[in-house]
């Protein structure tokens, strides 16, 4: 489908080249030339393109091959219309917040990732809490005693955070979600913050813990390791051939339940 995308879109009078979503270093090597970034693929690759993409101000187009497709803006049946209404420039573009963590060892900046969906602070491959003192704007909230904690952008409010019981937020709402995942004796709700919070999370573990990204990175944390969290510059962007009343309307469809 790539090869015939590539001829199709020549034909057309644009140029157009195909790589394959994992090689990073390819693709944010062409970022400043390029004016639409298209995939193919499901969520997955919206979130891993998005995360490239984000400080260019590329705007991404999604085929859905994968499941859900609660990115994905496209059917495979209709890429040749949707693609040509593309490049005619009938579409309108929606901007997704995006979160941060800054990764701190030994009070030293060790790491900076950002994230479209979730970051997710658990514990290690042992099936043993992990205990995270966790401020917000510099006051103690709690200590969680849980399995994990759930840092969770509107966009990933429809990811892990939905499977661990948030609510579902609409993704134009630039909110960020907490979410505790099998706490233990400690807060066990969910709780929606504002844009311009501040994070600080403290990690005591006596065994491994673990801050994934996306679902597609992880990073090793010890014990007395600090994280710092909030919304970031980065921002995704997803060209959008629908209504603007899109999310509301296939929202069911979309979680695989009947109306």
């Amino acid at each position: 489908m790539a090869a015939e995308m590539l001829e199709f879109i020549e034909r057309l009078g644009a140029s157009a080249w195909v790589s394959s979503s994992w090689d990073e270093a390819a693709i944010k090597e062409s970022l400043q030339t390029l004016d639409l970034l298209i995939t193919l693929g499901g969520d997955g690759s919206m979130v891993r393109a998005a995360r490239m993409t984000a400080r260019q101000a590329t705007p991404i187009l999604g085929i859905n091959m994968g499941r859900l497709g609660f990115l994905t803006e496209v059917q495979p049946a209709e890429w040749r219309e949707r693609i040509q209404q593309t490049l005619l420039g009938d579409y309108w573009v929606e901007r997704r917040m995006m979160v941060q963590a800054k990764h701190y060892h030994n009070e030293e900046e060790v790491g900076v990732y950002d994230a479209l969906n979730e970051f997710v602070i658990g514990r290690g491959h042992m099936a043993r809490v992990v205990r995270l003192q966790t401020y917000i704007d510099g006051g103690l909230l709690t200590t969680y005693t849980a399995d994990g904690l759930i840092i969770a952008t509107a966009t990933g409010s429809t990811a892990y955070a939905f499977a661990a019981g948030g609510p579902i937020l609409p993704p134009d709402i630039e909110s960020i979600l907490m979410i505790p995942i099998a706490p233990h004796l400690s807060l066990d709700r969910a709780l929606v913050l504002p844009k311009g919070v501040t994070l600080h999370v403290k990690i005591s573990t006596d065994h491994s813990a673990v801050l994934t990204v996306d679902g597609q990175v992880e990073v090793d944390l010890a014990d007395g390791d600090e994280l710092m969290l909030g919304a970031s510059s980065a921002i995704g962007r997803f060209v959008r051939l629908r209504q603007k009343n899109y999310f509301y309307r296939t929202l069911i469809q979309r979680l695989g339940w009947p109306q």
